[in-house]
């Protein structure tokens, strides 16, 4: 008989996962009405920039590509290692980038369920691709944490209309260059959330305009055992799985595509996942 998670509280209702699976008590109340309820709030004094037609998206000068170098050798050399160590991080499925090089070598999107501060780095370690660029939500660029956010490839999305035609032009000049998109569709982190949230459609509609392979990602959940369970004993231990890529059919009207793009990936990431029955819908946008 399937588990039931329910008296986790509303936002697990009807969650059941395979046999085996493990699911960590809530660190959070997470809302069982809005998947899109921001959790995280901004760190550091408000700094007022403004993502408007002014702001510059995509940074191409000199000063910038020497810091995100410099800021991708330390995720190698450190960043990685540390996520082993302290989440004892394993991936599964990398073989299938290898073995759909060709397909992926024109420019991909990936996306993965948003669940806690290192989430991208484990998305990175399972890649071992080039530098990714990524859309974010354009708050915490006003916090301690934009630098950092900017430099590892974010770039903000805005809420105006002249801020969203340099927003197009930066990524049309990214999938010009052929380079790697990845998107937390479920918008904002809910740390250690076990269920799939909602997606936004934009990651999808995206994928289509540029008729980019999807590969789906997920991050789940285990216990910590051993010499682990001596640290950070609140939290678990990580596994993240790869995916086979969806391929847009640019033929197809777009908003059935994008549909369909976006169901596959959340069913693809929810049998990935061992979830059985999940508390969200693929999107309610």
């Amino acid at each position: 008989m399937l588990k039931d998670y329910s008296s986790f509280g509303p936002a697990y209702r009807n969650f059941k996962v395979k046999e085996g699976v493990y699911v960590p008590e809530p660190t959070a109340e997470f809302s069982g009405e809005d998947p899109f309820i921001k959790m995280v709030p901004l760190r550091g004094q408000f700094r007022g920039l403004k993502f408007d037609g002014t702001y510059t998206f995509l940074d191409k000068s000199l000063k910038f590509k020497i810091s995100r170098a410099i800021l991708y050798f330390i995720i190698w050399i450190v960043a990685f290692p540390a996520t082993r160590i302290r989440y004892g991080l394993k991936i599964e499925g990398r073989e299938k980038i290898r073995k759909n090089k060709k397909l992926l070598a024109n420019g991909m999107m990936t996306v993965c369920n948003h669940v806690f501060r290192w989430d991208m780095l484990c998305v990175l370690n399972a890649m071992r691709y080039r530098r990714v660029w990524i859309p974010m939500y354009a708050l915490p660029f006003n916090g301690k944490d934009g630098f950092l956010m900017k430099t590892v490839g974010g770039i903000a999305i805005p809420d105006n209309y002249s801020g969203l035609k340099k927003f197009d032009q930066a990524f049309d000049e990214i999938h010009e260059h052929k380079q790697w998109i990845h998107i937390f569709p479920e918008s904002c982190s809910w740390k250690f959330y076990a269920p799939l949230r909602p997606f936004k459609t934009g990651a999808f509609n995206m994928a289509y305009k540029y008729t980019l392979p999807v590969v789906p990602l997920v991050i789940s959940f285990r216990p910590r055992t051993g010499w682990r369970k001596l640290f950070c004993k609140d939290e678990p231990l990580i596994t993240i799985r790869v995916g086979d890529p969806i391929v847009p059919n640019h033929d197809a009207p777009r908003k059935e595509e994008v549909a369909r793009i976006c169901d596959l990936a959340h069913k693809t990431m929810l049998d990935m996942a061992g979830i059985v029955s999940n508390p969200w819908p693929s999107t309610i946008d």
